[in-house]
């Protein structure tokens, strides 16, 4: 399948490892530039830049702070004149502190919201004027705010709210701009390790049909293909990439 991708340009926050750093890579091989968004990991971003450039693309670092709608409108003020405009949008950064709901701070409440429901807004509402028609935009959201989480019901709320901005931006952005949401489940990365530690024994087994987690290109490979003018007809909807969790 063609994705027409081809000399598009991609923003991607949190490209700096896991998901987003895959989907960089995957934007690169259907032959599109990539913006690199990322917060405190320079080193992984560099290396992401490095990955899509040995592919034959052109990469652009864009470091902010994602809990300061100011950070985010200085970065994207800083981009480099050649951006012309922007054809994908991937908002994938997040952040997750694993703590007992009756343990949790306020602080570590705030925090948690902070990036992964504010920095969304934050960034979408800057970047709109740079975005082409007909442009794809995906935030990624999560499994936990299908389920709620015990051990991080501040990172299952601000999931559910992003899924719920989801349908919200597609309506305020529509026709020319399609937002969609892809919502995995537990996969294989850093910050995906710290959720598999507070499992039971034997959860991928007895929960999730294919019996396994996610590697990150699996659900790469879906965020490329939804935030594509492949999905032309796609707006509003969320996907789940979950391994076919809780159907056994």
């Amino acid at each position: 399948m063609n994705l027409h991708l081809t000399n598009k340009i991609a923003f991607i926050s949190g490209a700096s490892s896991g998901i987003g750093a895959a989907a960089a890579r995957l934007f690169a091989e259907e032959g599109a530039d990539v913006i690199i968004g990322y917060g405190q990991n320079r080193d992984g971003a560099e290396e992401c830049a490095a990955q899509v450039r040995a592919l034959g693309r052109r990469a652009w670092l864009c470091a902010m702070d994602l809990s300061q709608a100011e950070s985010v409108r200085v970065a994207l003020a800083d981009l480099p004149a050649e951006i012309a405009g922007i054809d994908a949008l991937v908002l994938c950064a997040g952040h997750n502190i694993i703590t007992p709901l009756q343990e949790l701070s306020a602080e570590e409440w705030d925090q948690v919201i902070a990036i992964n429901l504010n920095g969304p807004f934050y960034l979408l509402q800057a970047i709109r004027s740079r975005l082409r028609p007909g442009a794809g935009v995906v935030t990624v959201a999560s499994v936990a705010a299908q389920t709620g989480a015990p051990h991080h019901a501040h990172y299952a709320a601000a999931k559910a709210g992003l899924v719920n901005l989801t349908k919200s931006a597609a309506r305020a952005l529509a026709p020319g701009v399609r937002v969609n949401c892809v919502s995995p489940g537990i996969t294989l990365t850093a910050m995906g390790q710290q959720t598999v530690a507070t499992l039971e024994e034997g959860y991928a087994r007895k929960k999730l049909l294919l019996e396994r987690f996610a590697e990150p290109e699996e659900i790469a490979r879906v965020i490329v293909f939804v935030a594509s003018p492949a999905a032309s007809f796609m707006t509003g909807a969320t996907v789940d990439v979950n391994g076919g969790r809780d159907l056994r």
